[in-house]
């Protein structure tokens, strides 16, 4: 008998790893730069893959179509967030830099848009005047949009702009450590992500946590191969869980160094 998926509140659909930005504080530049046989084998997802994903996922899931790409990149963006329309709350976290160009992809299609505003980007006043032009274009419509300021960023510009402002602490490039401030934990002792989230690499690879990792360390299967009610109950990811309930996430190896606890941190 087919076990349902229970708990799963998130998933990461990575459309493409490919960037057309080079931020300072990017782990995929360090690795290229400094690890290059870590480096990404860039690549879209098979649109045929993204078809066997979608009628997977339980109704109601938020559904980010990003990972460590620009999703807009992605050459059927539009039909890849309509295959999932009758499932799901549709979310990307993008540069911006498309925001004009994929603007008809956009509007009305996705319900929420994150804006990574980065500190001390050398393209800020470009972006935010992409970011003015597209609000122009959506007015009223979805998706509701978020300003995302990482790091030492002013927000004075953004006040004024329709939507939130979050705000989020810096680490290091190569993963989720080195904050520039203690991050949050909650008070139940281990991480939420981990109980409600997981992440769909370009390739189909199935990982338990959408922090950075070039190692694939939290690889529990892939999409081709198992169902997504497969891997979310299976003994892996179970073992992961267990570990994290007995306080020992020293033990899981992409966690024993993660000072993040599946609660986003302002400065």
């Amino acid at each position: 008998m087919k076990k349902k998926i229970y708990g799963l509140s998130a998933i990461n659909i990575e459309l493409t790893n490919r960037c057309n930005k080079a931020c300072w504080m990017c782990g995929r530049r360090k690795v290229e730069k400094d690890y290059p046989k870590l480096a990404l084998q860039y690549g879209d997802m098979d649109f045929n893959l993204l078809k066997i994903i979608a009628p997977q996922i339980p109704p109601r899931t938020v559904i980010q179509f990003h990972k460590d790409g620009e999703g807009l990149l992605y050459p059927r963006f539009g039909e890849a967030v309509r295959l999932f329309k009758n499932q799901t709350i549709k979310c990307l976290t993008t540069n911006g830099k498309l925001l004009a160009e994929k603007a008809a992809e956009i509007i009305g299609n996705l319900d929420t848009i994150s804006l990574s505003i980065i500190q001390d980007d050398p393209e800020a006043d470009e972006q935010y005047e992409v970011i003015k032009k597209f609000l122009e274009m959506k007015g009223s419509q979805k998706p509701f949009v978020i300003y995302r300021l990482l790091g030492d960023v002013s927000s004075d510009r953004y006040e004024n702009l329709p939507g939130i402002i979050v705000r989020r602490i810096l680490h290091s490039p190569m993963g989720s450590f080195k904050y520039q401030k203690k991050t949050t934990i909650p008070e139940i002792g281990f991480c939420l992500d981990l109980m409600n989230h997981l992440v769909i690499s370009n390739t189909g690879e199935v990982s338990f946590c959408v922090r950075f990792d070039p190692n694939k360390i939290g690889v529990l299967g892939n999409i081709k191969e198992q169902t997504l009610s497969e891997i979310w109950n299976g003994e892996m990811r179970q073992e992961i869980i267990n570990l994290h309930i007995a306080g020992r996430r020293d033990m899981v190896t992409l966690c024993s160094t993660c000072e993040y606890w599946g609660v986003p941190t302002s400065p």
